[in-house]
């Protein structure tokens, strides 16, 4: 047979129909039949160890916290009796007081974050881990000698000024003694 393009068939057709019977015979193939009925290898089973049993501590009394207080002996500057700012306050910017603060309420310690992410009339706050009402924290702002610390509704839960250094101390609005140190 000859195979020269005059012929019956040209190289290109010959090489066209080989690849065909190729593809063909190729989807015939196990490879890409149904997988339903192949069930996975079985998983080995993981090493066990010795189960022991002990007695869990007593619950907390209701009303306990279940984080750490701060030692007995720490003392929290008295607020004047009509809420203005103790002798020697110094005034306040947003940046003294943006920044992560380890909170003592009551004698309770936590974390309150206060970023200057703008926020309703001030600045966006997290507590964490905290005693109520401080568990409610949702913004702070400062004026004046003051940082005001909010709640959700912008209700007022606390009111702080600086006793110098990196320390804020004051009240909650039911009367808590609360200071902020970093």
């Amino acid at each position: 047979m000859n195979f020269s393009k005059t012929g019956p068939f040209s190289r290109t057709g010959l090489l066209a129909v080989a690849l065909a019977a190729l593809v063909a015979s190729g989807c015939s193939t196990s490879r890409f039949s149904s997988m339903d009925d192949q069930q996975p290898a079985p998983l080995t089973p993981a090493p066990s160890g010795t189960v022991t049993q002990n007695q869990l501590p007593p619950p907390a009394s209701p009303g306990a916290s279940q984080f750490p207080t701060a030692p007995k002996n720490t003392q929290v500057a008295a607020l004047p009796p009509d809420g203005t700012a103790p002798a020697g306050a110094a005034d306040l910017t947003a940046a003294s007081v943006a920044g992560v603060w380890n909170a003592n309420v009551s004698g309770q310690s936590c974390k309150v974050a206060t970023p200057q992410t703008k926020f309703g009339a001030g600045y966006r706050a997290g507590p964490l881990h905290c005693p109520a009402p401080i568990d409610g924290i949702k913004s702070w702002n400062v004026a004046g000698k003051q940082l005001t610390l909010y709640d959700e509704n912008g209700g007022t839960l606390a009111r702080l000024y600086s006793s110098g250094g990196e320390k804020f101390d004051g009240q909650t609005s039911s009367g808590q003694p609360i200071s902020l140190t970093r």
